[in-house]
């Protein structure tokens, strides 16, 4: 299966990066099935000195199939999506396809475009979006399944544009989602008829089923949440700065479902089972197996992570009960190569990425790192396992973790020591409360361990990321970087593992040239100058940066809020290797000979005979004024609008300046304003 996946995700990637034409692909699928067909007619031994013609011709082939794989999963490329035939104005029929998601200011839904009226002509469409409906008693009648039609125009989903952020348009369209909607009840109208599948209904139904069970039985906020997230992945009322805690301590996969979970749920599943014997029973085991793995990862949302344990014990049930010897590799391969033809873009998931880089990790590194020590005592073995499995995980997960998240969990054996053992006791909990919450005397006492249980691991994870040490913060590779890393960790465990004097050799030069990189990017970092107004929405936000400090211009509540900064901020001082000054900046300042103004208070400006010349002029909040009221003081060369203005008054700023001749950004329409001197 390696030998099939690897040109499979190559032809991914060729088609997502370099666009070749459907024309193109469909020739050299073609001429590969003919080599492949024509070499059927030579006899054996022919075939045989010219075999390298035939695996030629099939790597060729997946190549093709896997650029065919992207270019069909891509929604742009759907003949009937709405895109294509939308204008701003139309109505358009939309399905909701989930129950409606609580939001601070209103209610979130995912939404499929069934089809749009042209000209009250009714015409199919397909395509995803995002709709938000304004909090009120009307959106309360909305759930999955219904059908409205809206007549808002749309909006494309769009990047915030900041240094080293998220690329939220890239992660939508990978989803198959577009463009998204603000509506009020004046903007939508709900039909009487519902749209809806009685699979997906009966999976929504038991979602909030066991949701209601854990908030009946178990008490606190922060522990519903957890609980909710444990058994069945719903975050939606998880703690933020708790998950940030479990995050900094390295446990995170314990919230995520992942393999883990599913690990648990196979192993009661075969527990429960076990007395199925005999070659008829054995079949009737594997079904009910199977069906209950499949069941549990669709409940959880059919996360990439989750399909990847799904699809590999399916493998291993199907193996034992055919009585067959697996090979725990070829079963991965064959998990990716199965989820990568059902959506292609999972390549870039990181939760896929990393799923299948720790079973690998843990495969190759659990037994060797298990064997430094040998312990007598039952107890303490089983401890060293834990740490030993922890540490197997984190060998090939590094790189890719401080390439993803820029940090690195110092503590996060101990944090696992305790997490990893009593986060499977208590889905083993969850599950029993979910089967005998009607039993009410028991469902209570299972409430109150649980309750109990999760408060434990709670405080002990949120004061173990207290200590000072805990984290690792700020840390920045590129993708050659991490390419290299990869090169070091590979070569030296080949090195240790197997005394290949060459794998050492390897290990050194890209050890060699990874700290070469470093050495230039951080040089580079020392000599940078440069002005950052963040696209935000409703805030102000201005990084100065001189060399590897920085001063940062705006709101508080921006430094005092983690979710805000960490998301918003951190990721391009992060990259730019950048620490905070202890200097503020004023509203005025002077930065290597250019003058910056930042306007975000209704003042008065009295007319000079000389105008003083200012190169960047920053328009933020709502000040009461006109730039000419501006014009007529200073002598403007550039204007920039941040994130915090309202639409309609960035809209009259520039038009304003336009007519000025003034050269205006918006970094709301254009991305985050970066100046560099």
């Amino acid at each position: 299966m390696l030998r099939l996946l690897i040109p499979f995700i190559l032809g991914i990637g060729l088609q997502w990066y370099v666009t070749i034409p459907l024309l193109w692909l469909c020739a050299a699928g073609f001429v590969a099935c003919g080599i492949s067909s024509f070499l059927l007619f030579f006899s054996t031994a022919r075939k045989f000195q010219i075999g390298w013609l035939q695996g030629t011709a099939l790597q060729i082939l997946l190549v093709v199939l896997g650029s065919l794989a992207v270019w069909s999963h891509d929604i742009r490329n759907t003949k009937n999506w709405f895109g294509h035939q939308y204008a701003q104005g139309e109505k358009l029929l939309v399905t909701l396809q989930e129950p409606l998601v609580e939001k601070a200011a209103s209610y979130k839904a995912l939404g499929e475009v069934k089809g749009l009226y042209k000209e009250g002509v009714f015409y199919k469409a397909a395509g995803k979006l995002l709709v938000y409906f304004k909090k009120d008693a009307s959106a309360l009648q909305l759930g999955y399944g219904s059908q409205v039609v809206i007549g808002r125009p749309l909006q494309e989903i769009r990047n915030s544009g900041n240094p080293g952020g998220f690329d939220y348009k890239r992660y939508s369209l990978f989803a198959g989602i577009t463009h998204q909607v603000y509506l009020t009840p004046a903007d939508y109208k709900l039909l009487p008829q519902q749209n809806e599948q009685a699979f997906r209904r009966a999976i929504f139904h038991s979602r909030k089923a066991i949701v209601r069970i854990f908030k009946e039985n178990i008490a606190g906020a922060k522990e519903q949440g957890l609980a909710e997230a444990l058994l069945i992945g719903y975050k939606d009322d998880l703690d933020k700065k708790l998950v940030q805690s479990y995050t900094n301590t390295g446990v995170v996969h314990i919230i995520a479902i992942s393999g883990l979970h599913l690990a648990l749920i196979y192993s009661l599943l075969m527990w429960v089972t076990k007395l199925m014997k005999g070659r008829q029973l054995q079949w009737w085991r594997l079904l009910i197996v199977v069906s209950c793995l499949w069941v549990f990862s669709l409940l959880t949302g059919a996360q990439p992570s989750v399909l990847r344990a799904a699809v590999m014990f399916t493998a291993i049930a199907s193996a034992t009960v055919l009585k067959r010897r697996t090979s725990i590799y070829n079963t991965i391969a064959l998990a990716a190569f199965l989820l990568l033809c059902w959506n292609p873009f999972w390549l870039w998931d990181v939760g896929f990425q990393l799923s299948f880089l720790a079973v690998l990790s843990i495969i190759i590194f659990y037994q060797p790192i298990y064997n430094w020590v040998f312990i007598e005592n039952k107890t303490v073995d089983y401890l060293w396992k834990l740490l030993a499995g922890s540490l197997a995980a984190q060998v090939l997960t590094l790189p890719i973790c401080i390439y993803y998240f820029h940090q690195f969990p110092v503590l996060f054996l101990f944090a696992n020591l305790l997490a990893v053992p009593l986060s499977g006791l208590i889905v083993y909990a969850e599950i029993i409360l979910c089967v005998f919450h009607f039993i009410k005397p028991l469902a209570t006492f299972w409430g109150w361990v649980l309750t109990k249980s999760i408060r434990l691991m709670n405080t002990y994870i949120e004061r173990l990321e207290t200590v000072p040490f805990a984290v690792w913060n700020g840390m920045s590779i590129t993708v050659w970087q991490t390419v290299l890393l990869y090169g070091f960790i590979i070569g030296i465990a080949h090195w240790l593992m197997r005394s290949v004097k060459r794998s050492a050799t390897l290990a050194f030069v890209c050890l060699a040239a990874l700290t070469c990189l470093r050495s230039y990017s951080f040089v580079q970092a020392n000599k940078q100058h440069k002005l950052i107004v963040y696209n935000i929405p409703k805030h102000q936000a201005i990084d100065i940066m001189d060399g590897r400090r920085y001063a940062f211009l705006g709101d508080a509540a921006l430094t005092q809020n983690d979710f805000l900064r960490n998301f918003h901020l951190q990721p391009s001082r992060v990259q730019d290797r950048v620490m905070e000054d202890s200097l503020a900046p004023t509203k005025g300042f002077g930065f290597y000979g250019k003058q910056v103004l930042v306007v975000d208070t209704t003042c008065r400006f009295s007319p000079l005979p000389i105008k003083p010349p200012i190169d960047l002029l920053v328009l933020s909040k709502n000040p009461k004024l006109y730039i000419s009221d501006l014009t007529n003081t200073f002598a403007i060369k550039q204007v920039v609008i941040d994130g915090s203005v309202p639409q309609w008054k960035a809209a009259r700023w520039q038009r304003d300046c336009d007519s000025l001749r003034i050269p205006c950004y918006n970094v709301v329409e254009n991305g985050a304003f970066v100046l560099n001197w």
